[in-house]
């Protein structure tokens, strides 16, 4: 998984797979999710994300056992 942040066009990015985007849609305004092949979400696009979340320059890890 790969989180990207570009203040310069203020959109955060998160990848939860390196395979090739097939298709993307606009499911709630300002959120793209991008699909591979099969359908599955392999990632997403917040745009505005400095209106959206609290700080898009911070990130909290956690990980459940």
């Amino acid at each position: 998984m790969k989180i990207t942040y570009h203040s310069e066009v203020d959109i955060l990015r998160i990848i939860l797979s390196d395979v090739a985007i097939e298709d993307s849609d606009e499911e709630k305004p300002g959120v793209i999710l991008d699909y591979d092949e099969d359908g599955n979400i392999i990632g997403l696009e917040i745009l505005d994300a400095s209106k959206r979340t609290d700080n898009p320059h911070s990130l909290e890890y956690s990980i459940s056992t």
